[in-house]
């Protein structure tokens, strides 16, 4: 049942992170959950100090820390991809 919920929370996370980043229209559901879920890995190992998150949206209980930390790693990760893509960041 976890996995399930981290699934649904990574599709809204990775989906309102490429909201954010203007390339909502470029990725579908996959893409939405990929990003979510490791926009989270990426946002605990480097935010989850800051936040006050445990985990990850993977293996640890949902608070407010840990989703914030989880949607701007999605963010950065979004940059980072547009900054390999396209050569800037939008």
């Amino acid at each position: 049942m976890g996995l399930i919920l981290a699934l649904i929370i990574g599709g809204i996370i990775g989906w309102l992170a490429s909201i954010v980043m203007r390339t909502d229209a470029q990725q579908g559901i996959i893409l939405n959950i990929v990003v979510g879920i490791v926009g989270s890995l990426l946002g605990s190992f480097l935010l989850g100090g800051f936040f006050g998150a445990d985990g990850n949206i993977i293996n640890s209980p949902l608070d407010v820390g840990t989703l914030i930390a989880a949607f701007l790693g999605a963010v950065i990760l979004l940059a980072i991809v547009n900054l390999f893509r396209r050569g800037a960041v939008r």
